[in-house]
């Protein structure tokens, strides 16, 4: 008894737990409303990472979710999302998806209606229309204004190195030098702070059935063709039903490479509380990345929960959205970074 109350007197320690919880990134609050008014009504959790983050991609969450947000270097806004199924491991998911405003709708009818697990670009279209989605327009007036500022400064920030003419300075076309030589990569995140660039939700069932999923428009001014950690399993958001789900948002292009989501399930699945799960991951990026842009939501089949996050200037602070019984409504819950 005396180990239980230190355990729950511990900083960091997990968060009271009750099911079902649905936990998503950012201060989204209708996306978490939305989410949990279909699990209260009786729908899946699919069904609740479906339709709470579609709710994102209604809303342009913050501009980096959905249409008319963060146009790619030809000023095209293109989408990423995923859906995982905690039970069976099945995942559906969509990568720089055009034309196509309910991008997790369609990662979910990849789950449902075919044998694999990613489809992008133009094919990812196609297959989009024959499940009954329409063609729309993704851009706004908002990205195209966003685009030709971008245009007007000479193409600053842009994601090219080692290049002629020299990115920095020169919209390009670019192309590789005759003789490389390798300037050192700058290790601060490119991405704002303020382009808050994906939902990422995790739903823990009653019965302890997990589910996660990811929408994103990806990071702004990004070389067309580019697909960040959003619609990566294990990256973007892993579900496993016999240990939990987690979901990642931030610098895409630093922390795929180190399947965050994949690493915080098996810290958990290990018996590590969900916090401490979290900051162990954004430890192990800090580790080759010190400055980068991001953060991590887990959850375990208990209804345990926690967040991390990693501390640059301007971003010290991670809020985060929680919906749980313990809670009389989805709230918005803050998390210290490290």
């Amino acid at each position: 008894l005396l180990l239980l109350l230190v355990a729950l007197a511990s900083p960091g320690a997990a968060s009271a737990a009750a099911l079902p919880v649905v936990i998503n990134t950012w201060a989204f609050r209708t996306a978490a409303e939305t989410a949990w008014r279909v699990l209260q009504s009786g729908g899946s959790e699919l069904d609740a990472v479906e339709r709470g983050c579609g709710q994102c991609e209604i809303d342009q969450c913050d501009g980096s979710v959905g249409y008319g947000g963060s146009p790619d270097e030809s000023g095209e806004t293109t989408l990423d999302a995923m859906i995982m199924d905690g039970n069976t491991m099945e995942v559906g998911a969509v990568a720089y998806l055009r034309r196509i405003k309910n991008a997790i709708g369609v990662a979910r009818k990849v789950l449902e209606y075919t044998k694999h697990t990613l489809l992008v670009g133009e094919s990812a279209s196609l297959f989009a229309v024959r499940m009954g989605f329409p063609y729309e327009d993704l851009t706004t007036q908002k990205s195209l204004s966003l685009y030709s500022e971008w245009l007007n400064q000479s193409c600053q920030p842009n994601y090219w190195k080692n290049v002629v003419p020299d990115s920095s300075k020169s919209c390009g076309p670019y192309k590789r030098p005759g003789r490389i030589t390798y300037k050192e990569e700058q290790t601060v995140s490119q991405r704002s702070v303020q382009n808050h660039d994906t939902i990422g939700m995790v739903i823990i069932g009653v019965s302890g059935t997990v589910a996660s999923g990811t929408s994103t428009n990806g990071a702004i001014h990004k070389i067309p063709g580019r697909v960040g950690d959003s619609p990566i399993a294990g990256a973007g958001s892993y579900a496993d039903s016999t240990a939990g789900g987690a979901a990642a948002t931030g610098d895409g292009d630093i922390m795929m490479r180190f399947l965050p989501s994949y690493q915080a399930v098996e810290y958990m699945r290990m018996g590590t509380d969900p916090t401490v799960a979290c900051q162990k991951v954004i430890s192990r990026i800090q580790k080759y990345v010190p400055k980068f842009f991001g953060a991590i939501i887990c959850a375990n089949t208990t209804g345990s929960y926690g967040a991390a996050c990693n501390k640059i200037p301007g971003f010290t602070q991670f809020h985060f959205m929680v919906s749980s019984p313990l809670l009389n409504q989805p709230t918005e819950q803050v998390v210290d970074c490290i």
